[in-house]
C-alpha cells in the first residue's frame, strides 16, 4: 500500500487503495468523515479527504487491506531512516492526532522537555 497523506482526493485515495472511487464515496457518507472542497474545481464536487486517525481505522479494517500490510511488513527489510524520512513520518502523526491529544502532546513537552518526552517514549541516550 502506497503511503497515505494527511489529505487526499477521493480518486488518490481509490488508486492507494486499490478499491473503486465509488467505493470510497460510499465510505465518506457512511462514515461522516470531514472533508474539505477543493477550490477552482468544476461543479465543487471536488472533496479533499483529511486521513485522519478514525480514516486509518476504517481502512485497517478492511480484511483486504489488513492481509496486504501485513504482507508488505513481512517482506519489508529494515531500512535506515533518514532525517527528513523521520521528520515526515513525526508531522504525519501530529496531523493524525486529535486536537485535544495536540494540547495534551503541548502540555507534556512544555512540561518536561524533549528530554522527559523521549525518556518516556524510551528511546532516550543518555550523554555520554
Amino acid at each position: 500500500m502506497k503511503k497515505l497523506r494527511s489529505k487526499m482526493t477521493t480518486e488518490e485515495l481509490s488508486d492507494t487503495l486499490g478499491v473503486a472511487r465509488q467505493t470510497v464515496n460510499r465510505w465518506v457518507r457512511k462514515n461522516n468523515w470531514k472533508t474539505e472542497g477543493i477550490n477552482g474545481v468544476k461543479g465543487g464536487k471536488a472533496r479533499l479527504i483529511h486521513i485522519d486517525a478514525q480514516v486509518r481505522e476504517h481502512i485497517m479494517n478492511i480484511p483486504a487491506i489488513r492481509k496486504r500490510q501485513a504482507n508488505y511488513q513481512l517482506a519489508e527489510t529494515a531500512a535506515s531512516y533518514e532525517p527528513v524520512a523521520v521528520l515526515r513520518q513525526i508531522i504525519d502523526a501530529l496531523e493524525n492526532m486529535t486536537p485535544p491529544e495536540q494540547e495534551r502532546l503541548a502540555v507534556l513537552l512544555a512540561r518536561e522537555g524533549i528530554q522527559g518526552f523521549l525518556v518516556r517514549l524510551n528511546i532516550h541516550q543518555p550523554e555520554e
